[in-house]
């Protein structure tokens, strides 16, 4: 496996960014613990927040590193927050959501059962950055995550795919890059324009009955490209660019997930929409 994983390095470079690495150093190779609050089993939902929220973690990401700024956030406004390691390839730690993304939907399936049974909340809401706003959608479509999921979040998610500014169609021109990628990265080739898990997903429309979407997208993002593909159609969907919040806000593909006050801020409201308050440039993340 090892010499296997070194030649699939070699073909990686433009397709490494796909869909949100995470650069904090990892925190740890084991299973999500507590830290800042979140990921705490014993947590109980609060008639305030009543439901428990799961974070999704980014392509090359992990539970802990893609949420060091996110999650202590909602903790600190009174969520009860979780977060999974989803799609790990054997032989490759800490860096995850490599692994075929419909088999990542249906360790989130798993992951939400087990939040909801230890919280006693009927529905969770998802809030995903990258591949994780966008793989939840194939939970909600294809494995009963609709009746258990009350809103999805998606944090620059590549919906529908990336072409990372046209570099995914060089692939043709290096013989065996793109069988390469499909066989010991397939949940790379998964997020790629046109793959069959993006054809699949978004037949017959980008969202289901009952579920409500919020959007997050940077006009600065350089990996999910073009940044409007992120957008959603459909009813109870609210697509929202921060440079419509904050002209000033230059936050890329990787900011807005990890440290953007803006995107902290619409995220907090989409979560609470009775409560909303509107989003500035002051924006306190």
């Amino acid at each position: 496996m090892q010499l296997r994983w070194s030649r699939t390095l070699t073909v990686l470079p433009a397709l490494a960014l796909a869909a949100g690495i995470t650069t904090a150093t990892p925190a740890s190779a084991d299973a999500p613990t507590v830290s800042s609050g979140w990921n705490n089993f014993d947590c109980k939902p609060s008639a305030e927040h009543p439901r428990p929220v799961i974070l999704a973690h980014g392509t090359f990401g992990n539970s802990i590193d893609n949420w060091l700024g996110l999650a202590p956030y909602l903790v600190a406004r009174g969520y009860c927050v979780f977060s999974l390691d989803y799609g790990q390839l054997p032989g490759v730690p800490l860096f995850h959501g490599l692994g075929p993304v419909d088999a990542s939907a249906q360790q989130l399936a798993t992951y939400v059962d087990r939040v909801l049974a230890a919280t006693g909340a009927r529905k969770t809401d998802i809030v995903g950055h990258s591949q994780g706003g966008m793989m939840p959608r194939v939970y909600l479509k294809f494995y009963g995550g609709a009746d258990k999921v009350n809103a999805l979040i998606g944090l620059a998610p590549d919906n529908h795919g990336t072409d990372l500014d046209g570099l995914t169609r060089l692939l043709d021109l290096f013989p065996g890059a793109k069988d390469y990628i499909d066989k010991f990265t397939p949940g790379l080739s998964d997020q790629i324009v046109g793959s069959d898990v993006l054809n699949r997903l978004n037949e017959g429309g980008d969202t289901v009955p009952g579920v409500h979407y919020t959007v997050i997208a940077t006009r600065y993002d350089e990996v999910v490209t073009p940044y409007k593909s992120q957008f959603l159609d459909g009813p109870d969907v609210r697509n929202v660019l921060v440079q419509d919040l904050c002209p000033l806000d230059l936050s890329e593909h990787l900011a807005i997930g990890l440290a953007d006050p803006v995107a902290f801020h619409e995220t907090a409201n989409a979560l609470d929409p009775a409560h909303a308050t509107p989003t500035t440039c002051l924006s306190n993340g």
